[in-house]
């Protein structure tokens, strides 16, 4: 089912400052959208590097990692999986800005995780 990292999303204290410090080591910007107040993907040259989903913190939001997110083939083939185990996870969810869909869960641990089309499509 899991095909690989697909992005893990930052929380971080200031949005500008991070986004310049990513590009001056070489991450390339990918997108920038209105995504939760203000979001950005960048990522590293070089195949299949995970992108890094950058969101200022807000309100009660802790500065670090907010979740890992796992490329599947298919959100609605992996929720039908998932459905047969004990995991206890959200049903999956269109997000327009991202043009992407996702299921979010939990580890055993309590940390967030996300499944998401491999696909990629423009954000709406």
């Amino acid at each position: 089912m899991i095909r690989g990292i697909d992005h893990i999303e930052l929380i971080v204290r200031d949005f500008d400052e991070y986004i310049e410090f990513l590009q001056s080591i070489g991450f390339k910007m990918l997108t920038r959208t209105s995504h939760h107040g203000e979001s950005a993907e960048l990522q590293a040259e070089g195949e299949n590097q995970p992108i890094f989903e950058i969101h200022e913190a807000t309100g009660e939001e802790v500065i670090g990692v907010n979740h890992i997110a796992f490329r599947v083939d298919n959100v609605k083939d992996a929720h039908e999986v998932l459905k047969k185990t004990p995991i206890k996870f959200r049903k999956p969810n269109y997000v327009e800005a991202t043009g992407r869909t996702t299921i979010n869960l939990r580890d055993p641990d309590g940390w967030r995780m996300q499944l998401v089309d491999a696909k990629r499509e423009k954000p709406a």
